[in-house]
């Protein structure tokens, strides 16, 4: 049977982002969703979320969550060396031109992973929720605390008390990789904030409020700004009929 654990328990998280070949995303969404949930849930794993990229029609962004590091490799190793992969994977491959952005994260507070439970997916084949999803990925320079730490404690409060609060917060897992099938980007140090909305115009308004904020407007923004080693980057989501990120 599928597992039922509670997020709560979930400890390691992988935000992997596909670059698919052309005109070929709703194939794989169709086969992920009917093949890839369940079959990897009895094995360990759990299926967070999974979505369409509105800014790239090639590109399908999924979450996925673990107990931890070494529920993680007993989970990937059961499910690439099992049945289902073998009679699918190859299917599911051919659609795909890279699916090696992956980020390896770990909730940035306790109780910051997302807050879902396997046991309430719909079924396969369900319609679409009519939803937006933001995930907001911040990088900071590697082994410094202080960019994380200003994510944690000064922008996610802001976040709740201007909007929604976030469905995640979560932070770079620094754990070696121990499984090499699959690799993971390295030297990474992010904070990664996944919110939910009704529609974009929500989102907009719930940014507006934050840069509002005196708070956030005279101090927090502007020391984020002078940690961070990259533009921000922002991903818009759509999640499928089966996700239980909404």
């Amino acid at each position: 049977m599928p597992i039922t654990v509670p997020s709560t328990e979930l400890a390691v998280f992988e935000l992997r982002q596909y670059t698919l070949r052309p005109g070929r995303r709703e194939e794989l969404i169709e086969r992920f969703d009917r093949e890839f949930v369940e079959s990897q849930e009895e094995c360990g794993a759990a299926v967070v979320g999974q979505f369409r990229d509105l800014d790239d029609p090639d590109r399908f962004v999924w979450l996925r969550g673990f107990r931890d590091m070494v529920v993680r490799h007993e989970a990937l190793a059961a499910f690439y060396g099992g049945p289902v992969w073998a009679e699918h994977g190859p299917a599911a491959n051919a659609t795909m031109a890279d699916s090696d952005d992956v980020l390896l994260l770990r909730p940035l507070v306790e109780g910051g992973g997302p807050a879902v439970e396997p046991s309430g997916r719909p079924r396969a084949g369900s319609p679409a929720p009519d939803r937006f999803v933001s995930v907001l990925v911040r990088s900071f320079p590697p082994g410094r605390e202080e960019g994380p730490a200003l994510v944690r404690d000064g922008l996610l409060p802001l976040l709740g008390e201007t909007g929604p609060a976030p469905l995640a917060a979560l932070a770079t897992e620094t754990a070696r990789n121990t499984f090499a099938r699959l690799p993971v980007r390295t030297g990474e140090n992010v904070a990664v904030v996944l919110t939910s909305y009704p529609d974009e115009a929500a989102q907009a308004e719930h940014l507006a409020a934050l840069r509002d904020h005196p708070l956030a407007r005279e101090e927090i923004l502007p020391a984020l700004a002078r940690e961070r080693i990259a533009p921000d980057l922002t991903l818009r989501l759509a999640p499928t009929g089966r996700s239980l990120l909404r």
